[in-house]
């Protein structure tokens, strides 16, 4: 059964849920990291 649409309310943050295929590690480095705060910022 496909999930339903995710339930959005205009202004207001969303929970974001970060996690790799089979809840492997995705930041091996600071710099991934840091790489992935910053493009978080800009969206």
């Amino acid at each position: 059964m496909a999930r339903l649409p995710r339930f959005v309310l205009p202004g207001q943050p969303q929970h974001v849920i970060v996690r790799g295929n089979n809840r492997s590690e995705i930041f091996c480095a600071d710099t991934d990291y840091q790489f992935y705060l910053e493009k978080l910022q800009l969206a």
